[in-house]
């Protein structure tokens, strides 16, 4: 008989599904979009430093790219602490560039000012910072820089277990369907594989109506009531994440009818009866194929267009290589779990079934193997990168997990090399069909045994209840029997080392890769490292970073501007040596320790990491060889770049620098 295609659409049910996860499978690919790089603050209105003549209507913050921010993302407090500001975020984004602004109340006096900002960029990381510039002139300031951070918090708690959980979903639903129709079409009709796949669409479903909830929190006030805020709801589906969880809410639409179809009409066609039925199961298994694949990487396309792929170098092939890399994910940890689910739980499962698994587990492994090393180069970009980023870590301890998964799965393949050898040589010898199969003929021959004895003896009995009409006795009967022969066929199965093997190793993969699964959700939510190391910058020079401390800072650093009197040491104090106002002394000594009185001293602060600085410092003349700063503000903790210059003549200065840890 010659082979022939199958003849898809010849189902209205099949057909049906097709148009409609091709329709929805096509919302991410419209929606998609790319950016240029990791989010950051290249510039502001007035400059960080500057010094006005008189006070400006209003402040703008330009970004590199797209960012969500919430009502109170922007703050400007005057040198009291006092919000300056009038609270409301305007955008004035134009021309391609990216630029939010903020009203300032009118009259305000001179002095310095600080603006703290925090916002999470398009592939959902927070950012924050904060800079200063002065009306008028510098003053003492005790503004404090806000301790809270986008992302932060009990919402950026809850909103990283629903990451967690909504990757779980996916996992469930799209490995477990994939192990069914690829790998062992009688698994649709047991139950246990019909409940591991609803629940993973239920649990992806759930997820996800949570992260759009927590969108806004999350990238706003950090507040968990504002997640069943209508306007901040509105305000989440405008942007490119919140797009991206709509269509995936949308495409799950498509996945439960895919589901409904899985577990109903092809189910319902596992023994096909003639040539006519047999060849509508085709159509059907080649309809849900297809269909179920554009759902699947419909669903993925959402992590892609709104997370790490979507921005960056070359997202236009970032985009389907995480899309592919999500699907190798999914089949192989989803189907492993339902592997799983399957020898623990179902009444057998024949051995060709764990075989084509494996085969369809190696291809999945090679997948990530090749997408995750692309994804590597791409998102680290350099050995140093490898090793000094939390990025770079991350994703070592992810390559050591799955060489784990990988070693404990090439036992799992042993033991079914195994079965499939008991297997052959059952048919040879004509006792069985392996394991898995032989099991499952002994324990229907004993059930049927069973039957046969137990019907000798109770026709009598059946007889006699038919005649007083007990059918409730009959019924009970019947039950009875099949648990018997159900308890026979599970210890006659359980009790093969091949089988109990394979369970083992297959249980321990999934322990490894529950564990896998919570470092790739912190991965995907850790800044990349290659943009970590780039924003960090080369400090230049031959700066040296100073240890942390707990207490005031101290620093001693030689200089030489090349004139006459022009060598010495400079001695830098810096009171308590933390985040916010700080007291400085600077001690100018000669080469023999006695103060050298100089004509100038300047300092400067800079924090690399976020782009802030430098924020200049006139320190005064208090003392021959000695210059203070009573007010220096620090708007943030973290590893600072003081730069000084010393002038010894009128045309002799030099400037050095440190880098010095400040909590």
């Amino acid at each position: 008989m010659t082979a022939t295609a199958p003849r898809f659409g010849s189902a209205p049910l099949v057909r049906l599904l097709l148009v409609t996860t091709v329709l929805l499978g096509t919302v991410f690919t419209v929606l998609s979009g790319t950016a240029s790089a990791h989010a950051a603050l290249t510039g502001s209105t007035p400059e960080d430093g500057a010094v006005v003549a008189t006070a400006p209507k209003d402040i703008s913050l330009t970004f590199s790219e797209q960012v969500a921010m919430g009502d109170n993302s922007i703050r400007v407090l005057d040198p009291s602490n006092k919000r300056a500001d009038a609270g409301k975020i305007r955008d004035l984004s134009s021309g391609g560039t990216v630029t939010y602004g903020i009203d300032l109340h009118p009259g305000l006096p001179d002095g310095t000012y600080t603006v703290a900002w925090q916002a999470v960029s398009a592939d959902s990381h927070p950012i924050s910072g904060a800079f200063t510039f002065s009306i008028g002139a510098p003053s003492k300031t005790t503004a404090t820089v806000p301790t809270e951070e986008a992302g932060g918090g009990l919402v950026g708690v809850l909103y990283d277990i629903a990451r967690y959980i909504s990757y779980a979903g996916f996992i469930l639903l799209i490995g477990g369907a994939a192990f069914v129709l690829g790998c062992w079409p009688r698994g649709a009709s047991v139950r246990p594989l019909q409940r591991l796949v609803v629940q993973g669409w239920l649990t992806l479903t759930a997820a996800t109506l949570a992260l759009l909830l927590l969108r806004s929190p999350y990238t706003g006030s950090g507040k968990l009531g504002d997640a069943f805020d209508l306007g901040g709801l509105q305000d989440v589906l405008a942007t490119k994440t919140g797009a991206a969880l709509v269509s995936r809410l949308l495409l799950l639409g498509a996945a439960a009818l895919f589901v409904a179809v899985l577990f109903g009409a092809y189910a319902k066609r596992e023994t096909p009866r003639d040539e006519e039925e047999s060849k509508e199961r085709k159509d059907l298994t080649f309809g849900l194929a297809v269909g179920g694949t554009v759902v699947a990487a419909g669903i993925a396309g959402t992590w892609a267009l709104a997370e790490h792929a979507s921005t960056g170098i070359q997202t236009g092939l970032a985009m389907p290589v995480d899309v592919l890399h999500l699907l190798a994910m999914a089949t192989w940890l989803g189907g492993l779990t339902a592997l799983l689910v399957a020898l623990y739980r179902a009444p057998s499962i024949e051995n060709a079934a764990v075989r084509r698994f494996s085969r369809i587990a190696f291809i999945s492994v090679v997948v990530l193997a090749a997408t995750g090393l692309y994804q590597s180069w791409r998102q680290v970009g350099s050995w140093s990168a490898l090793w000094g980023t939390s990025y770079g870590q991350l994703l070592l301890v992810k390559v050591g997990l799955v060489a784990v998964l990988v070693g404990i799965a090439w036992f799992s393949r042993r033991w079914t090399e195994r079965l499939g050898q008991r297997a052959e040589a059952g048919t040879e010898t004509g006792t069985g069909q392996g394991a898995g199969a032989g099991a499952e003929n002994e324990s229907k021959a004993e059930a049927e045994a069973a039957t046969g004895s137990e019907t000798g003896s109770g026709t009598e009995t059946a007889a006699a209840t038919t005649v007083v009409g007990d059918s409730e006795r009959a019924t009970q009967l019947a039950r009875q029997k099949a648990a018997l022969a159900s308890a026979r066929q599970k210890r006659i199965r359980d009790a093969d080392p091949g089988r109990i093997g394979l369970r083992r190793s297959v249980l321990a993969e999934a322990g490894v890769a529950v564990v896998l699964l919570a470092v790739t959700t912190v991965l995907t939510s850790t800044e990349p490292g290659r943009t970590a190391e780039q924003e960090a910058g080369p400090t230049g020079g031959t700066a040296a970073t100073a240890p942390a401390t707990e207490g005031p800072v101290a620093l001693t650093l030689p200089f030489d501007t090349g004139g006459e009197n022009g060598e010495g040491t400079v001695r830098i104090t810096l009171d308590p040596g933390r985040s916010g106002a700080n007291e400085m002394h600077i001690y100018v000594d000669d080469p023999d320790g006695q103060p050298l009185d100089v004509p100038e001293v300047k300092a400067a602060f800079t924090l690399t990491a976020q782009q802030i600085g430098p924020l200049p410092i006139t320190p005064e003349h208090f003392a021959p060889g000695h210059w203070s700063a009573d007010a220096v503000q620090i708007p943030m903790p973290g590893d600072w770049q003081l730069q000084l210059t010393i002038r010894t003549s009128d045309i002799d200065q030099t400037t050095v620098d440190k880098n010095v840890k400040i909590g």
